[in-house]
């Protein structure tokens, strides 16, 4: 067998010259300081380039590139054509805007490189304290577990699941669900991925209900506990009721104490989507709108959203942490827990999700809630709201637009006044996104299309709303004379 030239290869990745890489290490990060503390100073966002997008058409690199050359190519190709989620005038989704200590951490939890499976290590520990701090926000018991997660989406499959397994008891997961007719209830105000739980969960989008809104967009209770009545006399099986805590069209909080007492009554799990409004609960003014989220059986949270946190660290809660170690904990050989060493440890986290290889999200959420502090962290998420009560004021006195929904929390749903107001709103929403003034979306409140406005960087300040209606003026102005002409 002729020799292949592995003998002759270096086999460390580590770079020989550790001075270079160091000062190209710091390059890096004070470029990141610069993106970041300049921001205001460019476009929100900006469509990539043909001759761009054709770069990454590259086939495979055989042949070792130095790491300032590829740092220039991110600097020159992705670094300007990002989302634009930490730029103050982004208000198109709900996405959070980032924090620099959380930034740092990214960067110390890729140096170590855990895995936050299991076994016995500090960065467990991190995870835990945190789920500690969650158990005691929301008022669960000592017994309650928690996971991080990518985000709400796998936060609220698990709850489902969890759900599943209480009303099916564990063996479900060896015999499935056929020939249970397992239902679920939730809004016509809830995000899409309660109907992909359902769907992933094996017991199909049919099973779940789905209830309309009041005037306040929240679940209307009394049409829930109907539907609850009536697929019991029609020999279904209820076994979950979802509130909704700050929904992503308008922001609107159920209300979760009735939805508790229906749940409790009829002996059902009840799960709260709270993925971005739960942590409200660091907001003392905020806190009496989610009223009843402490009798949530689970409840799902995106840290990246109100919090701040880069990007990705979502979690999930569970009140009964037997029950949710009984949905996933399934002990391999060469996963055999010890009582010492490496593989000792009571809390291995991949036995209360599906995911083994874990990466070490809860590292920037710890940095974000020691660095900032708790109030600080609620003074912050107050402001969102103050600001987006504002851009509805504004709203309300203006002639040019009208306001859609009521101000819940964050997000603000209005329109520019015309005719043909879905399409010609539609086309102020890409322009403002073209411009790079601003990045707003648009939803459907009562079936008319809207320019949503979600507040949730902590970077916006009045001055950026301020320069959202502007440009929406003016380019609502534009489009309408130009259809005059």
């Amino acid at each position: 067998m002729e020799d292949n030239g592995a003998e002759q290869c270096r086999g460390s990745l580590d770079p020989e010259d550790w001075r270079s890489i160091r000062a190209q290490g710091h390059r890096m990060l004070d470029d990141m300081f610069d993106h970041i503390e300049a921001v205001r100073d460019r476009p929100v966002w900006q469509p990539v380039p043909t001759e761009v997008r054709e770069r990454f058409h590259e086939t495979l690199p055989v042949a070792p590139t130095d790491l300032a050359s590829v740092h220039a190519a991110f600097k020159e190709r992705i670094l300007p054509y990002a989302t634009g989620n930490t730029h103050p005038r982004f208000m198109g989704w709900v996405h959070g805007g980032g924090n620099v200590a959380g930034m740092l951490a990214d960067m110390l939890a890729a140096g170590m490189n855990a895995n936050l499976g299991g076994r016995d290590h500090a960065p467990i520990e991190v995870e835990q304290q945190i789920v500690r701090w969650m158990r005691d926000l929301f008022g669960f018991p000592r017994s309650a577990s928690g996971l991080f997660v990518t985000g709400s989406s796998m936060a609220n499959f698990i709850g489902v699941l969890v759900a599943r397994t209480r009303a099916l008891n564990a063996d479900v997961r060896r015999k499935g669900v056929s020939g249970h007719r397992l239902v679920a209830y939730t809004s016509a105000a809830a995000h899409g991925c309660i109907a992909q739980a359902m769907d992933l969960a094996g017991l199909g989008t049919d099973a779940l209900r789905i209830i309309p809104v009041d005037d306040g967009h929240r679940i209307d209770a009394g049409l829930l506990q109907e539907a609850i009545s009536r697929d019991r006399s029609a020999g279904f099986k209820p076994f979950l009721i979802i509130g909704t805590a700050g929904s992503v069209d308008t922001g609107a909080i159920d209300d979760l104490a009735a939805l508790a007492r229906i749940a409790r009554r009829e002996a059902l799990w009840f799960h709260v989507d709270g993925a971005y409004g739960a942590l409200g609960m660091l907001a003392p003014d905020i806190v009496p709108r989610l009223a009843g989220i402490d009798c949530a059986d689970s409840i799902a949270v995106d840290f990246h959203k109100w919090l701040q946190v880069p990007y990705d660290a979502g979690f999930v809660l569970v009140r009964d942490g037997a029950l949710h170690r009984d949905t996933f904990a399934a002990p391999a050989a060469y996963l055999r827990r010890e009582t010492r060493g490496l593989a000792g440890g009571s809390i291995w986290p991949c036995d209360f999700g599906p995911d083994l290889s874990r990466g070490f999200r809860a590292l920037k959420t710890w940095f974000t809630l020691k660095v900032y502090g708790s109030e600080a962290l609620g003074a912050m998420i107050s402001r969102t709201c103050w600001i987006a009560r504002h851009l509805g004021r504004r709203i309300q006195a203006s002639s040019e637009f009208e306001l859609l929904a009521p101000v819940s929390l964050n997000i603000v749903c209005f329109r520019f006044r015309g005719a043909n107001a879905d399409q010609l709103n539609a086309q102020i929403v890409v322009d403002l996104q073209e411009s790079g003034i601003a990045v707003p979306s648009t939803t459907r409140i009562d079936g008319k299309l809207a320019i949503r406005a979600a507040i949730f960087n902590h970077r916006t300040e009045p001055e950026d709303i301020d320069a959202l209606l502007a440009a929406a003026a003016k380019f609502g102005a534009a489009r309408a004379a130009s259809r005059a002409a």
